[in-house]
């Protein structure tokens, strides 16, 4: 890991559900000294996700920070508009430079719409917000930021051996299925998280900052694209003691799940690169 962290500059990747926040109360408290640096060393922290827009914009607010951010599995970038100078090329959408690489909703949810047909599936947009309240554990508003789509769809399906033929079907639409730490996900066969991360970083480098190193952090399966995008991959344990099944070189995992997982390889990774600076110091 210390051959990585020689240079001052370092961005950080990060899911959400399972990695900064806890899986079973979604709370970041024990992220709070490691989210502290983050602000004060003005390290870019970019929260990648399942999660709508509307969910990320409110934990941004909650944290203080006007970070880029990446929704729905890899299915778009936003960039705030005038972050960092940086020349970005995207859509104009409200505040934000926005870079597109998912289906929209409604496509989405018109082929759901022919595979209810077929299969005994259940998506965010067939439920009430109790519903989505009940399978997530989130409180009623939040339920309702989550059911707030533009890009995508978590599913529930009551027989899980048919999900390959759902695959297939999906894959005629150009859609893929991903699973995430609670549901699947009808997603763009154009997109993932990975995909999202290398165009990120490649705005990063090509607005000055060449020498950085990526960071991820993240739990599930939908999180090895992103894994495997990035110069020092991490793992955050689950919360009964076990990892998701991720094997990449230079992987770290976490010695503890959720928050507590994350704020321990956050300050692990910042300890580690104050102290490979003193080292590069001529004495």
């Amino acid at each position: 890991m210390a051959g990585y962290l020689l240079n001052k500059k370092l961005i950080i990747f990060t899911d959400l559900d399972g990695s900064l926040l806890n899986h079973e109360d979604y709370s970041y408290k024990d992220a709070i000294p490691a989210l502290n640096i983050i602000k004060e060393k003005k390290i870019p922290f970019i929260v990648t996700t399942s999660k709508t827009r509307v969910e990320v914009e409110e934990l941004l607010r909650e944290l203080n920070l006007q970070e880029p951010f990446i929704v729905e599995n890899g299915a778009a970038i936003f960039f705030p508009k005038g972050y960092r100078n940086f020349s970005i090329n995207g859509e104009e959408r409200d505040s934000y430079i926005v870079i597109k690489l998912g289906k929209d909703y409604s496509y989405v949810r018109d082929f759901f719409e022919k595979a209810k047909k077929k299969f005994p599936i259940k998506g965010f947009g067939d439920m009430t917000d109790e519903e989505v309240s009940k399978l997530t554990g989130l409180p009623i508003k939040k339920a309702k930021l989550a059911k707030k789509r533009e890009f995508t769809e978590p599913f529930v399906i009551e027989d899980v051996s048919l999900i390959k033929k759902l695959e297939d079907e999906a894959k005629k639409y150009g859609l893929k299925i991903t699973k995430g730490g609670r549901f699947y996900h009808l997603i763009g066969e154009g997109q993932d998280k990975g995909k999202a991360v290398k165009i990120t970083t490649d705005i990063f480098k090509s607005n000055s900052w060449k020498e950085a190193k990526t960071v991820g952090i993240g739990d599930s399966k939908n999180d090895l694209p992103m894994l495997k995008e990035v110069d020092i991959p991490t793992l955050i344990m689950k919360p009964d003691g076990s990892y998701e099944n991720i094997e990449l070189p230079n992987l770290i995992k976490s010695k503890y799940p959720g928050s507590k997982g994350w704020n321990q390889v956050v300050l692990g990774l910042h300890t580690n690169l104050i102290l490979n600076i003193l080292s590069s110091i001529p004495r």
